[in-house]
């Protein structure tokens, strides 16, 4: 049943879906924190009935708490409101459900609040309904894409950047003989090897704080071509473990590389609501280039 509780604010508004009372509190209180409303207030059962007739509002948000039937029916519905109005959709969830919920993750407009705090939500819906001009848009954009594009281009081709940042001889002939295909007697690159990398990666969070080293996207690189080796599948949630990043920015790093082409959506042939990730052909053709060119430049490779 829609709730009476109405509530006005100077910036705009918001439908809410919410499995329980106590998530429909924490988005009203983000709400009045951004300066908002909320117009509208539902249930996980009524959304893909009600969703549709309600009014126009500047955000929709789906909130849940734990798996439910009518889980899959209430994401379904948002999506297509949020299409259909043009809006922001903002999802809250713990990361136990990131599954579940982040579905493929090419829905446009999307953003995913894995474990949130009062704080990041209402910084989320504060951005949502936040009217933007288009100057200020397509500089954002400009940033992001640039961003994005950089970071392909050095996926693509970091064997030969490595060869020229470096004036190492011994460094610029093991890119050269990568990509001619002179490579040595048995040299190959094996899952193990880099999930010594991985752990080593991880070990120096005892000793420095972590966030200095926060490199999601490469630590994303390396789990998936570990997994690629071993002939494993990623789920969504697992590749936002390896991130080692809040779940809710692995899943921008996420859906910002698929969008790339870095990362690519495999389909769960056992559930088609949700997917695996794995890495594009070209960029695990240049993960092999580079650690096969690292290896004959050093033993660690961290």
């Amino acid at each position: 049943m829609v709730t009476g509780n109405v509530e006005y604010g100077a910036r705009g508004s918001l439908l809410l879906i919410a499995q329980t009372a106590e998530g429909e509190r924490r988005w009203r209180e983000g709400a009045r924190a951004a300066g908002c409303r909320v117009s509208a207030a539902v249930s996980l059962e009524e959304a893909p009935s009600q969703l549709d007739a309600l009014l126009a509002a500047d955000a929709l948000v789906l909130d849940v708490e734990e798996a439910s039937d009518a889980l899959a029916p209430a994401l379904g519905a948002l999506r297509h409101a949020a299409e259909a109005r043009g809006c922001d959709a903002l999802i809250g969830a713990p990361a136990n459900l990131i599954d579940a919920v982040c579905g493929t993750l090419d829905a446009p407009r999307t953003l995913y609040l894995i474990d949130a705090g009062a704080g990041e939500r209402a910084l989320a819906l504060a951005v949502a309904v936040e009217p933007v001009t288009p100057v200020l848009n397509d500089v954002a954009k400009g940033q992001a894409t640039a961003k994005l594009q950089q970071l392909s281009e050095e996926v693509g081709r970091i064997a030969s950047i490595l060869a020229a940042l470096s004036e190492d001889e011994a460094a610029a002939a093991a890119v050269v003989g990568v990509e001619t295909g002179e490579m040595g007697a048995g040299e190959r690159i094996e899952a193990g090897q880099i999930r010594a990398v991985i752990r080593a990666r991880r070990l120096r969070d005892h000793f420095f704080h972590p966030e200095l080293f926060a490199d999601p996207a490469w630590d994303m690189l390396l789990d998936l071509t570990a997994a690629r080796l071993e002939k494993q599948r990623v789920a969504v949630s697992s590749l936002c473990i390896a991130a080692a990043v809040p779940p809710t920015t692995a899943l921008r790093w996420i859906k910002a590389l698929c969008d790339q082409g870095i990362f690519v959506r495999v389909a769960d042939p056992e559930d088609g609501r949700r997917v695996f990730i794995e890495l594009s052909d070209k960029s695990a053709a240049a993960m092999e280039k580079y650690l096969k060119a690292a290896q004959r430049v050093s033993a660690l490779i961290v």
